[in-house]
């Protein structure tokens, strides 16, 4: 593996609140998969990325003013690990994570965090179109619950699962934590 850069993804206080956000998600040790993959990187000095997702809906759990706007102690950031500040779903719109990026020549990235069909995906998107090699790892990321077009209840296994789905082979690579390490490890 070429030497790659972590970015993770709005893992914020604010997204436990479940109700805001659909009542109900998947995967409840992502944030514990997140932890292992960043402890990989920083044992090898590679580059993080934390990204924060500053929600312009005041009553969003996210909302700057809020106490849920902050990273998650699990995986808070270090001194020297920059944090990317946004306001829309991918990490590369009116930010400078892309020239950050080039100027470590970096062009593989692994994404982690929440949410799958949100902003992990939206990034994960625009990074293949930008050139990146990118692996999303499934383990290490969540979905909540969601309703459809006609109302009906899609569970966030099934939208966690369907979103991975749609980025598989088109837009990324789909790992777990533990292939992720072994590949790191090669």
């Amino acid at each position: 593996m070429t030497k790659s850069a972590l970015i993770l993804i709005d893992i914020q206080d604010g997204l436990d609140t479940l109700d805001f956000y659909g009542g109900a998600r998947n995967n409840p040790d992502a944030e514990t998969n997140c932890q292992r993959i960043l402890e990989w990187y920083r044992e090898r000095n590679w580059p993080i990325f934390h990204v924060k997702h500053n929600s312009t809906n005041t009553d969003s759990p996210l909302h700057p003013s809020k106490p849920g706007n902050r990273i998650k102690s699990v995986v808070a950031p270090r001194q020297a690990e920059p944090v990317i500040e946004k306001c829309v779903n991918s990490a590369f719109v009116d930010t400078d994570l892309q020239d950050q990026l080039d100027k470590l020549q970096i062009k593989e990235l692994v994404i982690v965090g929440l949410t799958t069909e949100h902003c992990v995906s939206t990034t994960a998107r625009m990074a293949a179109n930008l050139g990146y090699r990118v692996q999303v790892v499934s383990d290490a990321t969540a979905a909540f619950n969601k309703v459809g077009i006609r109302g009906e209840q899609y569970d966030a296994q099934t939208i966690h699962l369907t979103t991975l789905a749609t980025l598989k082979g088109e837009f990324a690579e789909i790992l777990d934590t533990q292939s992720l390490l072994e590949y790191i490890r090669r």
